[in-house]
């Protein structure tokens, strides 16, 4: 299986409806302060509703605000 094969099995990137970014393997982020942030995990959740205490990661803060204010 060729890595571009790999790549439409697997997506790097997901958005989670209500919820984070997923960033599967390799990638940057960079934060609203324009610092950059390598990621760790084979798998790293990135926060897009603003909301979280650990930015620019994912803390699991959009379940608690309301559904019409989640991304």
């Amino acid at each position: 299986m060729s890595d571009d094969e790999r790549g439409r099995e697997h997506p790097t990137v997901i958005l989670c409806a209500g919820g984070p970014m997923l960033l599967r393997g390799d990638h940057v982020i960079e934060d609203a302060d324009g610092v950059r942030h390598r990621t760790t995990r084979p798998v790293s959740a990135v926060c897009r509703c603003g909301k979280s205490s650990m930015q620019p990661w994912c803390d699991g803060t959009h379940k608690l605000i309301p559904d019409k204010s989640r991304p």
